[in-house]
């Protein structure tokens, strides 16, 4: 009998596992997302079980998926007026099951979400065989999933059998996330986590040039983790087991046609030996791990099975997912290469996508730093919540697209991490920095039977292990002597920030007709100490008939201190890969220039955040910070007594006037260049751009934070500087919230308003907690806030004392469609009070229905500016829509009348005409051809102007009532 959900009752899951199946669940399958959140709300949430009707597998007959679904009841918020809600999908790792992610489904819910967990085929009470997240088989069963939510009646549709969903997961979770987001375009938003995009690369990696997908040599196996996972695979029990009932119709396919069993496997073995060898592995799978693990290498058949399961080229098309991608520094099964490489085809493919980079990965536990409690369900949370509500931007990409990554802080304990910012654009294209490396060509040996092996990490295993760091054996294990050559800089003047992954020329010599070795890139301090970033190392397999070979070191984020070299270090063996087991003599040398190039992009301080810092340093930066303050207080009072003295007449009562600023970074990068505007009182002023643009990097100079090169700013006529006085008249939230993590909420609020010095009464504390919204939350310690949470505390904050110019910097980050409806008309109504608010943001349509006035940058340059409705407006363009009908035969049949200087088709029924044609002239064309005529507007989307602009990747000819350049006019 089947309830309202669509889904059957399901029968409890078994418990199948092992040894190594613990251990793997606790680094690879250990991506169950633990969550944050209201606890009423999750009290509020029930679990319905069920079973979703799956592929056949071949022989085995049908095949169900386990699943729950956790719904809110109605006093959770989020279901519109017919009681639907959107929906997330959650996929677990391998080895896993759905009880797994209940607690995060239930925070899900909690938050307002329909939310479906299932156990993936061939594990746990699911049935069917592991085919690695292929099309045909696991994603075709996501395909399944989305089908059950349509059939729903509390899930929110986009179209008949079409709901609004997101998807995600973390590895083999992040898989099917990735992947169903690919194959299937109802899914809305996608969160995949340490996950892979090419699933070959990531298994049999190697580091030699790039060379066309497909066309590339086999890599270097890397047989600890294949190991690790294929035990995974064999702890979940005998192929037949967990839900597959047997076949009982002679072993037939979807169409009833016979097909294969492919239940032997062509060694020998008998059936019963294959089973036991294979587990619920499908047998091609099995095939796979079992011809690299001998020796055998990888076949063709093998690198089309794991191509199917990764995203290539042709998958991506037509992928339209928004799509977070989360990676771990700490990955040496999945690295940061393969969240760049998906980066990559998303951002060519004009999918908006955004990457974060944290502090942990496979060889850290999991998920560790991924969000407060090192979960994904809070970056999961705050994405969808953009874009999954009513609210959401259109699907489409833009420019760059932000990527946040850790790097570790000078100074501070290495468990410590600071959160930095940069965009895919400078990930993908970045700058460098060329070190000289030294050192003769050196003879590298690789023992009978590739043993012994050096030592750099255990996958899997290493999260609290310092394997190559203080111990001081670190180095001597991964460098053995006579199987290493090593090359090293000298000790280098300045800080290096690397994010990405450097790259080397050498030259390879063998005593075989190819040869594999493993580089890694070392620092060593001044005392000699080596330490390895990330434990992380390059395995390279190339013939030798070839005379250069560009070797891609680990991709990782750290810095370079100044008074520390670099060591690079190219060994013959490793303990986490296959070798040849044949004896061989390599000569590995420098090529080129000999120089290590080090991709050194443009990064930009978020937050900081880690554990507690040594009490013989805090004394030291006590002492650093009270010699700070006494500086900045001398510094403060020159600039206030040179700004305060001089107020501009003509703008005293002008909220806020830039003029001519100009931001010129050391390398001759000009991020801001001679940008003009200014913002009124009673106008919400909305600043648009493009990722690098220059808005935060304008923002920052409004209030003193970074100094301009040239050009000044005035706020009520004073100019501002550093400590300028008039800075007490300006409320800011700039590149995200900062509190103190022990205090609550509110205290952090008392506290900010104290060290103004201004009376308590003027605060209007009830007044700016109503706009946080944070119910019984404000007396709770910050830490263990979400992202959204903070957000609206750090609004909150600068609202305190009403300012007469708030400035906030993308203050949607982290809100869910009904709080940013709520922003809307606070800003609204703090404008009409008389104040002016000015907002930094790329989110066209929120600027639309929130601000009065834009901004518009790119490139460092204002290219216009003026009020919305004005620039909305536009006399000679109209916008037809039609009641069903040909918008592309339209738009040719209204190109021929006389004043039409343009007619083309826009989406499935709109037609976009441009020229000073009478409007009721194209309705009577229309319709005379049969045209059903629903609407006429002449007025353009913000978007449209905006993509105008900077769509093209030049400014475009501005309208006539514009301004562009650095002679951009006020926003009024």
């Amino acid at each position: 009998m089947r309830d309202r959900l669509g889904l059957r009752p399901g029968r409890p899951g078994r418990l199948v596992a092992g040894l190594l199946t613990v251990a793997l669940l606790a680094a690879v399958a250990g991506t169950a997302v633990a969550l944050t959140g209201d606890d009423a709300a999750v009290d509020a949430v029930s679990e319905t079980p069920g079973e979703v009707r799956g592929r056949p597998e071949p022989g085995q007959g049908p095949t169900t998926l386990d699943v729950s679904v956790f719904t809110p009841d109605a006093t959770v918020p989020g279901a519109d007026a017919d009681g639907r809600r959107p929906a997330v999908l959650l996929a677990h790792g391998f080895g896993g099951s759905k009880d797994d992610l209940a607690d995060s489904a239930r925070r899900m819910a909690g938050a307002g979400y329909v939310a479906m967990t299932w156990t993936a085929r061939g594990f746990g009470g699911s049935g069917g065989r592991i085919h690695l997240d292929d099309p045909a088989w696991e994603i075709d069963d996501v395909s399944r999933l989305v089908d059950a939510l349509a059939a729903r009646d509390d899930v929110r549709l986009d179209g008949d059998g079409d709901p609004v969903v997101g998807i995600a997961g973390a590895s083999y979770g992040g898989g099917a996330a990735l992947l169903g987001a690919a194959y299937d375009d109802r899914i809305d938003a996608a969160v995949p986590a340490i996950t892979w995009s090419d699933l070959e690369q990531a298994l049999f990696p190697q580091s030699a040039s790039p060379v066309p997908y497909g066309d590339r040599p086999t890599g270097v196996f890397k047989q600890q983790w294949a190991s690790l996972l294929y035990g995974a695979g064999l702890g979940t029990g005998p192929a037949g087991a967990g839900g597959s009932a047997p076949a009982d119709d002679g072993a037939t396919g979807d169409a009833g046609v016979p097909v294969d069993p492919l239940g032997e496997i062509p060694d020998g073995a008998d059936e019963a030996v294959d089973e036991l060898l294979c587990g619920r592995f499908a047998p091609a799978v099995c095939r796979l791990y079992r011809g690299a693990a001998t020796g055998q290498g990888l076949t063709t058949d093998g690198r089309r099975l794991l191509a199917r399961s990764s995203l290539t080229p042709a998958a991506v098309r037509g992928y339209t997912a928004p799509t977070l991608l989360v990676q771990g520094t700490r990955d040496s099964l999945f690295g940061l290469e393969q969240s760049t490489r998906t980066g990559s085809l998303l951002r060519d493919e004009g999918v908006e996508v955004d990457v974060r980079w944290f502090e942990g990965g496979h060889d850290a536990g999991g998920l560790t730093g991924v969000g407060d409690g090192g979960d994904l369900v809070e970056p999961a949370l705050d994405w969808f919540g953009t874009h999954l509500g009513d609210d959401a931007p259109p699907a489409g990409g833009q420019d760059g697209g932000e990527v946040e990554l850790t790097l570790p802080p000078p100074q501070l304990r290495e468990d410590e991490v600071e959160q930095r910012a940069t965009d895919l654009d400078e990930l993908l294209d970045p700058a460098t920095t060329e070190v000289k490396l030294l050192g003769d060509p050196q003879p590298v040996v690789s023992p009978p039977g590739g043993r012994p092996a050096a030592l750099t990490s255990l996958p899997g295993l290493s999260a609290g292990l310092d394997l190559a760091g203080g111990l001081g054996q670190g180095y001597a294990l991964a460098a053995l002597p006579g199987a290493t050559a090593v090359f090293e800089s000298r000790p280098q003047a300045e800080t290096l920030t690397v994010v990405g992954a450097p790259t080397v020329d050498l030259t390879v010599r063998s005593t075989a007709s190819d040869a594999t070795l493993f580089a890694s890139l070392w620092l060593v301090g001044e005392d000699g100490t080596a330490s390895l970033p990330r434990l992380l190392v390059s395995p390279l397999a190339v013939p030798t008939s070839e005379d250069l070979v560009r070797v891609q070191l680990p991709a990782s984020t750290y810095r370079v201190e100044p008074g520390q070299s670099l060591r690079l270090v190219v060994a013959s063996t490793d303990q986490a890969y296959a070798v040849p087991s044949d004896p061989r003599a390599y000569t590995v040398a420098l090529a080129g220039d000999e120089n290590l190039t080090l991709p050194t992009p443009r990064t930009t301080a978020v937050d900081s955040a880690g554990g507690l810092v040594p009490q013989p340093l805090l004394v030291t930066v006590g002492l650093l910070l009270l010699a700070a303050v006494a500086l900045a207080a001398w510094g403060a009072a020159r600039a206030r007594s040179r700004a305060d003295s001089d107020p501009d007449p003509a703008s005293a009562d002008v909220p806020l006037v830039v003029d001519g600023l100009v931001k010129e970074y050391s390398n001759g990068f000009r991020a801001v260049d001679g940008v003009s505007w200014r913002a009124e009182r009673g106008q919400v002023v909305g600043l648009l751009g493009p990722n690098g643009a220059g808005k935060t990097t304008t923002m920052r100079m409004l209030v003193g934070l970074i100094s301009a090169d040239a050009g000044t700013v005035r706020v009520l006529g004073r100019e501002v500087g550093a400590g300028s006085r008039v800075l007490g008249e300006v409320g800011a939230l700039i590149e995200g919230p900062g509190f103190l993590p022990h205090l609550t909420g509110r205290q952090n609020l008392e506290a900010y308003w104290e060290a103004t010095g201004r009376p308590r009464a003027d605060a209007n504390l009830d007044e700016v907690l109503a706009v946080a919204d944070l119910g019984g939350a404000v007396d709770r310690p910050v830490r263990s806030y979400s992202h959204g949470m903070e957000q609206r505390l750090g609004i909150a904050q600068a609202m305190l004392g009403t300012p007469d110019l708030l400035l906030l910097d993308e203050p949607t980050n982290g809100l869910d469609p009904p709080q940013i409806r709520g922003l809307r008309g606070v800003l609204r109504r703090y404008a009409e009070g008389g104040r002016t608010v000015v907002v930094s943001s790329h989110l066209l349509g929120e600027v639309e229905q929130t601000c009065s006035h834009v901004v518009v940058m790119h490139r460092g340059r204002v290219v216009l500016s003026g009020a919305v409705e004005d620039l909305v407006q536009a006399t000679g363009s109209t916008l037809v829509t039609l009641e069903g009908g040909d918008p592309v035969g339209a738009a040719r049949l209204l190109s021929g009348l006389t004043g039409v200087e343009s007619a083309e088709a826009v989406g499935s029924d709109q037609v976009r005409v441009e020229g000073p044609v009478r409007r009721p002239r194209l309705v009577e064309a229309l319709v005379r051809e049969g045209y059903a005529v629903a609407g006429l507007d002449g007025r353009r989307q913000l978007e449209e102007v905006f993509m105008g602009l900077v769509g093209g990747g030049e400014p475009a000819q501005l309208p006539a009532s514009g301004a562009g350049g650095s002679d951009a006019g006020a926003a009024r």
